[in-house]
């Protein structure tokens, strides 16, 4: 769908003006923490987004400016019903914030919970509208800007009720994007960059897209955390693993020394710092693997769609790499 096309009366229906919005509040209050031992949540850093901001060493040389021992903890794939609550009971329990990263398919079909989300003081991120297997890079370019406004606009409307819309365009309440499987294209972050919407990588991940126990995530997490020092962390909030290692993870936070920092948007530029000396994608060689068996077994399920034939299961198996 081409937004700059939606008529004026779709763009009254979807929500709010562009004016309307300037006026609105950020990202909500979270509720006074009740817990003298909590964790809790150090500070807020405001990140402005303008001059088309990219972070995340597994993906960009650059990343925020933390100081030792703070982390920024971010959740990709929500909301689930089977789990998120989990995820944010285990947040609440200690007094910290978060940041979400929804997919806006889910925050449709579960917006009770993208609310809670918003209620209870985490910001709410973007994350395409239905992840596509094939990636943002495996979708014409077009085809990727509708799955990344689609998703704004559904993660809006259940995060606040209301959209804004200004020339045609989806305006992002809090203009935070993370790339699904963080593959980007040149094109779609010069596209974001003239938006004003930034895009987050990760500075460590747990891995809990692999198989294992919470026994096992926390002890690798550690492993990593320890190591950096600091950074962005990615974890999923629809996986059951990550969703019985969080409150260990808090508590292990506060014994470690670390301490929380909640992102929200702010104005200017953000203040980052450059990547070590020697660095490299992570991410990018993880890809340069995947993508050309996504894009043959893609390949050969067109074809097989074409013959109104079944594909077979090795043609399918590709598409199950994450």
């Amino acid at each position: 769908m081409n937004l700059r096309a939606v008529p004026l009366i779709l763009i009254v229906f979807l929500g709010v003006t562009g004016a309307a919005l300037a006026e609105s509040p950020g990202p909500a209050q979270a509720p006074p923490c009740l817990n003298p031992n909590a964790l809790g949540t150090s500070r807020v850093l405001k990140v402005g987004t303008q001059g088309g901001l990219a972070i995340g060493l597994k993906t960009y040389p650059r990343t925020l400016k933390l100081a030792d021992h703070e982390v920024v903890l971010t959740f990709d794939d929500g909301p689930s019903p089977k789990t998120t609550a989990h995820v944010l009971d285990a947040l609440k329990a200690e007094c910290v914030r978060a940041m979400f990263f929804d997919i806006g398919r889910n925050a449709k079909y579960f917006p009770k919970l993208v609310r809670r989300e918003v209620a209870e003081g985490h910001t709410i991120g973007h994350h395409t509208w239905s992840h596509p297997e094939a990636t943002l890079r495996g979708l014409s370019n077009l085809a990727a800007r509708a799955e990344i406004d689609r998703g704004l606009i559904a993660d809006d409307r259940a995060a606040y009720g209301a959209v804004s819309i200004v020339a045609g365009e989806p305006v992002p309440r809090v203009p935070f994007f993370r790339f699904p499987g963080f593959a980007d294209t040149t094109a779609l972050r010069t596209w974001l960059a003239g938006r004003g919407i930034a895009i987050f990588g990760a500075d460590l991940w747990a891995s809990d897209w692999n198989r294992m126990t919470p026994e096992v995530e926390l002890k690798l997490l550690m492993k990593r955390l320890n190591r950096a020092g600091r950074g962005i962390i990615l974890l999923h909030d629809a996986k059951p693993t990550t969703a019985a290692m969080l409150p260990d993870f808090l508590k292990a936070l506060k014994k470690g020394g670390y301490r929380i920092v909640e992102l929200v948007p702010g104005p200017g530029v953000a203040e980052t710092i450059a990547a070590p000396a020697g660095w490299r994608s992570e991410t990018e060689a993880i890809l340069a693997k995947i993508m050309p068996r996504l894009r043959a077994a893609r390949a050969r399920l067109e074809i097989a769609r074409r013959r109104r034939t079944r594909p077979s299961a090795g043609e399918l198996k590709p598409l199950l790499l994450r």
